[in-house]
């Protein structure tokens, strides 16, 4: 580390840029949060809370307008609503990052997002209600919960909440775009498409820029867009049109000054004495009327508080022309003058103002798709009203997986195919000696070590802990898509699912007192059992923690299209790589493997070391399979990594592909790729490999190696 001349130390990647960085395995430590060693079960906190209670609270403060920040109309409800909506807003689908869980809009960089503006002040009129209800109600559940209270109070029918959110305590480490300024946009490829997996258009924002592509007046520019961001968003044409006439129904934009003129730094920039507040204003009364954010300015209906479907009346019905707002933003007002003063005033008695739309709003009435739906909820309002219900329900309930995550008396009963669900257990579990039997059936059946971990991992590393989504636990490895992703040699896994299914079959036939398997149980208890016999290979006899209860999703109940986002474009753990797809390089889009499936930097590196020692890699690869005693659960891959008898080069043949070759002979050893490299390469790393090399260390390497294996089996078991 060299030191600054400002006293701050800098880091390695000041220094060398390139170097590969772990940190996404470090955050959100433990020691961050001040739960920690109190043993705090959060669902068991939230059962004590009254709900009623809780929304009876919001209800009032929605109407209680304080001196320090007036209520638009009277009533905050289209500022929580805005707070909701961009909270949850971020959460994107190709891979799964963002999102209302962990309250990450508390923290640097969304608290001081353009497109966040004055939302810190939505967050502080709610922190007396925090500040009652303390840990039975996290701030994630808190923000999504006020957004539902708000439409409920301005006569709207909301699909139903659930809770289960738990707080963060530290900033997510997202990519959220290559640019290095705030709403710049430089973050579409060659052939104009969105770099992934980003959502949004520009920096700073949560979808795209309302004043059209790049700020350019072009509505069916925007419609191109908005298609782009809100699909990346998991939503299709009917849900993003009924999202945003629905959240455009109630409140109004501010743009009374031109932001340079009037508003402060950001909260992330602003003074201490600011006490986390940003976007100070100093002109006029600094709110109210005043009010500077999005520099567009103006309510889109005539009753701002009131579910209507005015907006759609406004929008499909008026001719709108091209004008300014007081800050200079390109927004549109009605050709009709006579409209001009049917909108009243937020703050100022007795004026009234025209209703107003954005260039993002008029992509909705030019784009031939979007407008035959429009048209469509203008004649059905009720339709209209459960499509908007509906989709704010997904919005704000994307992230949070299958329902065994929600909680609250308000969860919807209705099974819906984007919570990827499966069914409940509806039968007698296996115990203890039917386990012992089956891992000796599969294992007598002919499956080698390598095809059951190969199948028991590409089921079971589905997982994505961003959103919560994939995992062993209904079997869809079996199941279109799944079954047929490269990383996955659909052919052979074919015939290893072939041979479980029968094992698994034969035994519910012939078992008693109604006990069952699950298919996808007995793909992780062929795991378990393949690696079991490896580590006994190597000398050691230990058991692999098995608990029975997962169960069996139908195709019907997938979603294909939207699970088929979770396809690994890269596995370094079984030494797979897609350059086509793959929008990082090979170590890095290990790092970020490891980091959705929850792994520390240690817990990563034994897994590499005992899937390449298993022989695992995806199409029976050699690259990195450093032993002579494949099937094999020991430290041969560290050991012959570290060995300074190898000298390794790029191969001339291969792309991405090294050979370690015999440092007197000159003959080829070994094939690597950089996922095995990089752990002889980066000192941090290296000096993790070290230790799994050791020979005092064998032992200790399979208990390591079964430990973290089994995280990985029980990830989405979310109720043990």
């Amino acid at each position: 580390m060299g030191i600054a001349r400002d006293g701050q130390p800098k880091s390695n990647r000041f220094w060398w840029p390139d170097q590969l960085d772990l940190s996404a395995l470090r955050d959100h430590d433990e020691r961050s949060n001040p739960y920690y060693g109190e043993d705090f079960d959060y669902a068991q906190a939230f059962s004590q809370l009254n709900l009623d209670d809780v929304k009876n609270d919001i209800d009032k403060l929605l109407t209680t307008s304080q001196d320090w920040w007036p209520a638009d109309f009277g009533n905050y409800g289209p500022f929580f609503i805005r707070m909701t909506w961009h909270s949850a807003g971020t959460y994107r689908t190709l891979d799964g990052r963002g999102g209302a869980g962990g309250g990450q809009q508390r923290f640097d960089p969304l608290n001081s997002w353009p497109d966040n503006g004055n939302l810190d002040k939505a967050r502080r009129l709610l922190w007396p209600i925090k500040q009652k209800y303390g840990e039975a109600l996290s701030w994630s559940d808190l923000m999504v919960l006020a957004g539902n209270v708000a439409l409920e109070n301005m006569g709207f029918e909301t699909y139903g909440f659930a809770g289960g959110r738990d707080d963060d305590w530290e900033p997510d480490m997202v990519y959220w775009g290559p640019e290095v300024e705030m709403l710049a946009s430089d973050r579409h490829e060659k052939n104009g498409k969105l770099q992934r997996p980003l959502g949004a258009t520009h920096m700073g924002l949560i979808y795209v820029n309302p004043e059209g592509p790049r700020g350019v007046p072009d509505p069916l520019g925007s419609a191109k867009n908005i298609r782009i961001a809100f699909g990346r968003m998991a939503m299709n044409d009917e849900e993003t049109l009924a999202l945003i006439a629905g959240g455009h129904t109630f409140g109004k934009m501010h743009g009374a000054h031109k932001p340079a003129d009037c508003v402060g730094p950001e909260p992330g920039a602003a003074n201490i004495e600011e006490q986390g507040l940003g976007w100070k204003n100093k002109c006029g009364k600094g709110h109210s009327e005043d009010t500077v954010t999005s520099g567009l300015e103006g309510a889109w209906t005539q009753a701002p508080t009131r579910w209507t479907i005015l907006y759609l009346q406004n929008l499909l019905n008026f001719e709108w022309k091209q004008t300014k707002s007081p800050a200079g933003a390109t927004q549109w007002i009605p050709t009709d003058e006579s409209l001009h003063n049917s909108v009243p005033d937020a703050h100022v008695e007795g004026k009234f103002n025209p209703p107003v739309m954005t260039t993002a709003d008029l992509a909705l009435k030019f784009d031939p798709e979007y407008r035959k739906i429009a048209e469509r909820f203008l004649k059905n309002p009720d339709e209209y009203q459960l499509a908007f219900a509906k989709a704010w329900y997904k919005l704000t309930h994307r992230d949070m997986g299958p329902r065994a995550n929600y909680l609250g008396k308000e969860v919807p009963k209705e099974k819906l195919v984007w919570q990827d669900p499966v069914p409940v257990v509806d039968h007698k579990l296996i115990s203890s000696s039917d386990v012992k039997n089956l891992k000796a059936k599969i294992l007598q059946s002919g499956l080698s070590v390598p095809e059951l971990v190969r199948t028991a991992w590409g089921s079971a590393a589905s997982f994505r802990v961003s959103d919560m989504r994939g995992g062993a636990n209904g079997a869809r490895i079996a199941l279109e898509p799944q079954k047929n992703w490269a990383a996955n040699d659909p052919a052979a896994l074919a015939q290893t699912l072939k041979q479980l299914k029968n094992i698994q079959e034969n035994f519910n036939d012939s078992a008693r007192g109604g006990k069952k398997i699950s298919l996808a149980d007995i793909i992780v208890l062929g795991g378990a059992a393949a690696v079991e016999k490896a580590a006994k290979n190597a000398g050691y006899d230990f058991e692999v923690p098995f608990v029975p209860g997962r169960t069996d999703a139908t195709q019907r109940d997938t979603d294909v299209k939207s699970f088929n986002l979770l396809k690994p474009s890269a596995d370094g753990f079984r030494n797979y790589f897609n350059a086509k797809d793959s929008y990082k390089s090979p170590t890095e889009m290990l790092i970020d493997k490891a980091d959705q499936l929850n792994l520390t930097v240690p817990e990563m590196t034994v897994l590499i070391g005992g899937m390449r020692a298993m022989n695992a890699n995806a199409g029976g690869s050699q690259h990195g399979v450093f032993t002579d005693n494949p099937g094999s659960l020991n430290n041969d891959f560290f050991v012959n990594l570290l060995d300074m008898s190898t000298v390794w080069n790029q191969s001339s043949n291969d792309v991405g592909v090294y050979q370690g070759k015999d440092r007197k002979t000159g003959s080829v050893k070994w094939t690597a790729t950089p996922v095995d490299l990089i752990f002889g390469s980066n000192s941090e790393l290296r000096a993790i490999a070290e230790v799994y090399a050791y020979d005092t260390s064998k032992e200790k390497f399979v208990r390591d190696f079964i430990k973290a294996w089994n995280k990985v089996m029980q990830l989405d078991r979310y109720e043990l």
